[in-house]
């Protein structure tokens, strides 16, 4: 590391490096509704929405590239690292996989996790409504797909039950921020607000 300040991360910067590594519109689906749900947990918790929303832009972004657990996130870490990011974005991105080492103490860290498998469940059970409506999406409807196995079976319920437990939140009220948090993003996602 040369001594000069990390470069400064903006949204298109940030839209930049993912599309450079992620060319799946899938992934880039996700990448767009868990930015949006953390530009939501930063107005909850006073963050920085900026910076919160490109943590959530960037969480997966080696995803495709390097998708076992030996490589992602840490490649993607990496790579932050050789283009001079800090080590902030870097430990805040590893902190969402349980496996990382990095443990989640910050509330960009906790939420992080929190939305990430989250925001893929709430946009596959929109997905599945005739109406493709975010607004027809609830509590009860989000924990009965819980319980179906098949469906959305590559979503970590764990991983959704713990997010809303360490961020100490009623796991039905963290669905309905979700939610309104994607609501601003819905056509980008294929789906209605």
């Amino acid at each position: 590391m040369s001594g000069l300040p990390a470069p400064l991360l903006t949204r298109d910067s940030a839209w930049t490096l993912l599309t450079e590594f992620t060319t799946s519109p899938v992934l880039i689906r996700h990448a767009v509704a868990v930015e949006a749900a953390m530009r939501g947990q930063a107005t909850i918790y006073g963050g920085d929405i900026e910076y919160w929303g490109i943590v959530g832009l960037l969480h997966d972004f080696d995803f495709e590239r390097y998708p076992t657990a030996e490589q992602h996130p840490f490649e993607g870490a990496r790579i932050l690292r050789e283009r001079g990011h800090g080590e902030e974005l870097v430990e805040d991105i590893l902190s969402h996989a349980r496996y990382s080492g990095v443990a989640r103490v910050r509330p960009v860290q906790k939420s992080l996790f929190a939305v990430d498998e989250l925001s893929g469940f709430i946009t596959a059970c929109a997905l599945v409504k005739p109406s493709k409506s975010l607004s027809e999406i609830d509590p009860a409807g989000v924990r009965k797909k819980m319980r179906d196995k098949a469906f959305a079976r590559a979503v970590s319920r764990d991983d959704i039950i713990d997010g809303a437990a360490e961020l100490g939140v009623d796991l039905d009220a963290h669905v309905l921020v979700v939610v309104e948090s994607l609501k601003p993003v819905a056509a980008e996602l294929g789906l209605v607000a």
